[in-house]
Order: structure tokens, then C-alpha cells, then sequence
């Protein structure tokens, strides 16, 4: 019976311990929200889902789509998905963390070589074409404007009416639309946000080439850009390397500073960090991969720290997880289980000291009853030394059967160990050998060695062998 709870036991252990590996080895399956649906941004979580899939990677996502970057955001701030492509300056969830910067956006603003425009506030009284490629792009404007206590107007009825003192004249244009804007002279200037290695801003630039005389062009920076971020956090920094859209001539001749935003893979707080390091770690050794189906892969970058206090507690907080990619500080299997090893292993301790403990008090309740034949049978070679009748042996004989049946009825019920067994052969033999001497003492004839023995060989045949 020990050995077969044995058993059972070992089977419901291996069982448990298959069961844990199978739990610990499953792969995080992370939701991500992502907006606009038709982004180079959706192409690119596409094509990284896929790749995680066909790797069979620790860490897969499933994706929801979202019509705009706003709703994405929403998502994560609700819980909805555990990971979500972010612009920053559109919605900025409040439980957001960066994994990495998807690819940024700056504000571009493009004019002919001959203007007068140089640095952003001598848009005062000028007329500034925008192409609008997200329903954000004129807020965004508003915002820069307003740190140089500029005005966006409506394009005037009269043409040829000039802006106002403080006023900007905001133009909304199409592509197709901004040579023959800038010949006409009803902009002074083009803006567009976007990348600057994308291939809008590239025809941005073109057509304002194409409208300006002797086909010369000039860029309008932004210097107080670490400013703005103080008044505008969600924004950031932009530099826009010397010959970025062209070297023959070089444009810009020179970098240029201005601000922009950011398109973000954000994580909820509380997603495991060791599924965001995954996550992270995937997207960045893949770049290269994943650029074959969504260019964009190539833009991607992480966000700027100096230290891990500085990332986690940074104008827009990086998520532990992905800093712990980042400065190659990834967990392992210990680092990740070692409080619960040791909460198994302190109170797995105390546990089997507690089942040992429940096993001595079993094995002592399974004895008593043993031990409650042993006591009587020592009290029965008393009485055997003072009996004098044939008759008072006899009924000791018959009390001595009857306690051996008892025992042997109870040991097979339960198993009791081999010091138990032979305390009781010993007194059983005992016992018989005093009634052989009361007989012959009284003058009655005594058993053969065969009698005298047959109830102790009974109880051998018929008790468990110890273990």
C-alpha cells in the first residue's frame, strides 16, 4: 500500500512539473494596437508578427487594428492592448512606455533661396503653405507657433492682402499644388511634417525647387527646439543632417535644427519586462529582415539615454523591459524565477516538515492499537504466574487468540514496521511458553512445540512485511 501511494505520488509530481514547464515555456502573446490601419507603421507590425510566427519566438503578437493613431493610444490607456504604436503629440497615454522609436517626424519648412525667411520667427506677416497628412500636422503647427507669439490666420479673401502684425497665413496645399502656389506668390514658404528621408518630404522639397527661381531653395530652422520641448514635452528634437535630400547641390548645405514627433511602439506599465526585452530585443535584431516588407524598419531607433534612472525617468519614460535590451541587462531564468524558487523552497520546506510531522501522528495512531495488545499481553504473563485452574489458563489461551485476531485484522488494513512485528512475535511467544510452564506447574499435561507455536506462526503468515 506504501508503495503504491508511492507511486501516485512520484506520478503527481512529474505531472506538476511537466505541467510548470509547459506554463513556463508557452510564448507571451502580447496585444498591440495599432493606427492608421494603412500606415507604413501597420506594415511594419505585420511584418514583425510574422516574423516572430515563423521563428516560434517566446514573445508573439496579436494585432488589432485601429483607423487613426489616436484610437491606438486610447487603447493602451484602457487596457485594451498591451502594446500600441504611439505618436506622442496626437493622444500620450498615461500608462505608456517606449520600446522604441518606430521613426520621426520633423517639421520641414522648405523656401525659396531668394526669401527673407531664415529661422522660424521671421514667418511674421508671411504667407506658409502646409501639406496636411494627418489631421495632427495643423495643431502641431499652432503649438510652434505660439511659442513665438505667433498667430495662424485663414488665407485672406482679397488676394494679395497681407497677414496681420503677429500673423501667420496658414495655406493647406497638395503636392501637385505647390509650384504654381509659390509662382503665383500665395506662399512664401512650404512646411510639411514628415520624415525627412520619406519620400513626401523628398517631393516637398522637389516642387519647391521646381517654384523657385533659378531653381535654388534654402530651409527655415528652428533653434530654441530644447525650449519648445520644455513648453510641448510630447515633441522632440530634430537635426536634419547636411544633404539629406540631395547631394548635387548639397540641400541642406548645412544641418538643420527644428522640432517634430515621434511614431512610438509604447508598452502598458505592467507587461512583463522580460516580454517587452523579448519584444524589443526581436524588433531591433531584425531590422534588417523586417526592411524588405516595410522600409520604414530602417528609420527605427531607440530613444535617447544616458543612464537607466535617466530612461525610466525620462519627458516620455522608456519601459524597464526594453532598457534592460538596451544596456544588456536581460534576465535570466533564475533573475526571473528566483523569488518564487525561494518562496518554494522556504515554504516547500515548511510544508514537508508539516506532511512528516502528519506522518509521525498517522504512524503513531496506526500503533496505538498495537501498542494496546502488546500492554495486555505483558499484563497476561502476570496473570499466567498467578493462575492455579486449568480453567484460568484456558481463558487466558482463548483471550490470547482473540488478541492476535485483533492484530491481524488491523495490520491489514494498515502497515506497520518490522520493530512492531517482532515486539509482537516476541510476546506472543512469550506468553505461550508462561502457559506451558503454568500447566506443568499445576500438573497438567503441557502442549508439543507445534501448538505451543501455532498462533505465532499464524500471525507471521498473516502480517505485512515491513518496508
Amino acid at each position: 500500500m506504501r508503495r503504491e501511494w508511492l507511486l501516485v505520488l512520484v506520478a503527481l509530481g512529474l505531472t506538476a512539473l511537466a505541467g510548470a514547464v509547459v506554463y513556463l515555456s508557452r510564448p507571451n502573446v502580447l496585444t498591440v494596437a495599432v493606427g492608421p490601419q494603412d500606415g507604413p507603421e501597420a506594415s511594419l507590425i505585420d511584418a514583425y508578427a510574422a516574423a516572430l510566427d515563423r521563428s516560434r519566438e517566446d514573445v508573439r503578437l496579436k494585432i488589432v487594428r485601429y483607423d487613426d493613431v489616436r484610437d491606438s493610444g486610447l487603447a493602451l490607456q484602457r487596457n485594451k492592448a498591451d502594446l500600441a504604436v504611439v505618436r506622442p503629440d496626437v493622444f500620450l497615454p498615461e500608462n505608456g512606455l517606449t520600446l522604441a522609436i518606430l521613426h520621426d517626424e520633423a517639421l520641414v519648412v522648405v523656401r525659396p533661396d531668394h526669401s527673407e525667411i531664415e529661422e522660424f520667427p521671421d514667418l511674421a506677416r508671411k504667407r506658409l503653405g502646409i501639406v496636411v497628412r494627418h489631421g495632427a500636422d495643423l495643431p502641431f503647427l499652432t503649438n510652434v507657433l505660439s511659442f513665438y507669439d505667433l498667430l495662424p490666420d485663414t488665407p485672406a479673401v482679397e488676394e494679395g492682402a497681407e497677414p496681420a502684425p503677429g500673423h501667420v497665413t496658414v495655406v493647406p496645399l497638395k503636392i501637385a499644388e505647390i509650384t504654381q502656389a509659390l509662382a503665383d506668390k500665395r506662399v512664401d514658404a512650404v512646411a510639411v511634417i514628415a520624415s525627412p528621408a520619406s519620400k513626401m518630404a523628398g517631393n516637398v522639397v522637389r516642387a519647391v525647387e521646381a517654384g523657385s527661381p533659378e531653381r535654388k531653395i534654402g530651409f527655415v530652422s528652428i533653434p530654441d527646439g530644447d525650449a519648445i520641448l520644455q513648453r510641448f514635452p510630447e515633441l522632440q528634437s530634430v537635426t536634419i543632417p547636411a544633404g539629406t535630400f540631395g547631394g548635387r547641390p548639397k540641400r541642406p548645405d548645412e544641418e538643420i535644427r527644428t522640432v517634430g514627433a515621434s511614431y512610438r511602439l509604447m508598452a502598458r506599465g505592467t507587461v512583463s519586462r522580460v516580454a517587452v526585452a523579448s519584444a524589443t530585443q526581436h524588433l531591433f535584431e531584425w531590422r534588417s529582415r523586417l526592411a524588405a516588407a516595410a522600409p520604414i524598419a530602417k528609420l527605427m531607433k531607440a530613444p535617447d539615454f544616458d543612464t537607466t534612472v535617466a530612461a525610466t525617468s525620462a519627458r516620455l519614460p522608456n519601459h524597464p523591459g526594453a532598457v534592460d535590451y538596451f544596456e544588456r541587462e536581460q534576465q535570466t531564468f533564475l533573475d526571473r524565477y528566483e523569488d518564487y524558487i525561494y518562496l518554494v523552497a522556504f515554504f516547500g520546506g515548511t510544508i514537508g516538515s508539516g506532511f512528516a510531522w502528519l506522518g509521525q501522528r498517522l504512524a503513531r495512531k496506526r500503533r496505538e492499537r498495537v501498542d494496546i495488545v502488546l500492554d495486555r499481553l505483558l499484563d497476561i504473563l502476570r496473570e499466567i504466574r498467578a493462575a492455579t485452574t486449568a480453567t484460568e489458563l484456558d481463558a487466558i489461551v482463548l483471550e490470547i487468540d482473540d488478541l492476535i485476531a485483533d492484530v491481524v485484522t488491523h495490520t491489514r488494513e494498515r502497515t506497520i514496521d518490522l520493530r512492531t512485528v517482532s515486539a509482537l512475535i516476541l510476546a506472543v511467544d512469550g506468553v505461550h511458553e508462561a502457559v506451558g510452564d503454568a500447566r506443568r506447574r499445576i500438573g497438567l499435561p503441557s502442549p508439543d512445540q507445534t501448538e505451543r507455536r501455532r498462533s505465532t506462526q499464524l500471525m507471521a503468515l498473516h502480517l505485512p512485511a515491513a518496508e
